[in-house]
């Protein structure tokens, strides 16, 4: 009961990000889970495993309540997800796949390159050229289908990819909180459908797992952001986003390196 009591604060907190900045929050829940499915002594070499499946499990709820609430504010850009939905979800997909034939070590390696790259951007803030727009069909195609793959192997709703690509493209930040909350809802469902079937077989799993998805950390944490998602997209909406994701940053180079070192000190 205390640890599903320890997962509903985490959806908690996790969902006002999630609300705020337009991602699915894995970011931030990754290294989390990992801190917490090592404290219950679930098998090592399957860890980052389930903290990568559940996570991009509570995305495909975090990221309806966070669709409503930013199409409700007219944030969402819909031509935009209509062109990347199906390449996010091959990508995603075949991302799974990968990451089940990957060793915990490098897997965890990816994450942490892949976190402090995006914490990098999310500081700088470059200012894009004027005249830079989205890419065609073909482009977007390409492109969606790498953010998939990208998204699957760190178990991230790919908010901090399309946020930073988006904003490159010139499209106006709220815009592109809005819109990769929607971008968020097939990599998650893709993701979640990849995870469970890869682990399916996987012996030695904690019980009441679903292949690479705990159900106990996932029900908490999904009740946890439905209260707090629609706060997020209100203080979006109301704050500077650009110190927000400063902010979010920092967060993320702290719990990366801590993340690392818990994975190579075991």
């Amino acid at each position: 009961m205390d640890w599903w009591i320890v997962y509903l604060l985490l959806g908690l907190i996790v969902g006002l990000f999630a609300g705020m900045l337009g991602i699915g929050g894995g970011m931030l829940l990754v290294p989390l889970l990992v801190f917490m499915f090592s404290a219950q002594e679930f098998p090592a070499d399957r860890i980052l495993h389930l903290a990568l499946g559940t996570s991009l499990t509570t995305i495909v709820f975090t990221s309806l309540s966070s669709i409503r609430a930013h199409h409700m504010r007219g944030a969402v850009r819909w031509d935009i997800f209509r062109g990347a939905a199906a390449g996010l979800v091959v990508g995603t997909f075949l991302g799974a796949f990968i990451a089940d034939w990957l060793d915990s070590r490098l897997l965890a390696i990816v994450f942490v390159v892949f976190v402090s790259y995006s914490a990098t951007q999310m500081i700088v803030g470059r200012k894009p050229a004027a005249s830079r727009r989205l890419p065609g069909p073909a482009g977007m195609s390409a492109g969606s289908g790498i953010v998939g793959v990208i998204s699957s192997l760190v178990g991230a709703g790919g908010g901090v990819v399309s946020i930073p690509l988006m904003v490159m493209c010139n499209v106006p930040m709220r815009n592109a909180v809005g819109t990769s909350a929607a971008l968020g809802f097939p990599i998650a469902l893709a993701g979640a459908a990849g995870y469970a079937y890869t682990g399916f077989s996987e012996p030695n799993l904690p019980a009441m797992s679903l292949g690479y998805i705990y159900l106990p950390a996932l029900i908490s944490i999904v009740i946890g952001t439905f209260i707090t998602v629609p706060v997020g997209a209100r203080l979006a909406h109301s704050m500077p986003v650009e110190r927000l994701k400063q902010i979010f940053a920092l967060i993320l180079f702290a719990l990366a390196a801590r993340m690392l070192w818990s994975v190579f000190s075991g």
